[in-house]
């Protein structure tokens, strides 16, 4: 099992940039592919970024193209989600994912929670106008 923390969130003005973080709890890290997530209030949890098991591969949500960054340091082993740009609609508790170890190629991207086995507790984002 591997445990997952979240870190970086908080309030933002509109327009400016937050960098979350998402320490892994073990080495196996690097065989994971691994994700951000994120549910704004009274909606359904909604896919934002993801990354391969090696990094080589990345994947956004149409809504953060261009203004998110995903990336991953497997010899910490952490991930990172830099978000410029913020906007409003970008507040919401996220929540980073990771698959069960080797279960994807090295450069597979997965994009749908169910192929996500392990979540951290999430760290609240929020964008004000």
């Amino acid at each position: 099992q591997v445990q997952l923390v979240e870190s970086g969130g908080g309030l933002v003005q509109a327009g400016g940039s937050l960098r979350l973080s998402c320490a892994a709890s073990e080495r196996t890290f690097s065989n994971r592919a691994m994700g951000w997530f994120r549910q704004a209030p009274g909606k359904e949890r909604e896919f934002v970024a993801a990354i391969s098991r090696n990094g080589g591969s990345t994947s956004y949500a149409d809504s953060v193209k261009g203004r998110f960054a995903i990336s991953r340091d497997n010899a910490k082993p952490t991930m990172y989600l830099q978000m410029n740009s913020l906007k409003p609609e970008d507040t919401a508790v996220y929540y980073c994912a990771a698959t069960i170890s080797r279960s994807f190629s090295g450069n597979y991207c997965a994009t749908r929670g169910y192929e996500y086995n392990f979540w951290g507790q999430g760290t609240q984002v929020t964008v004000s106008s």
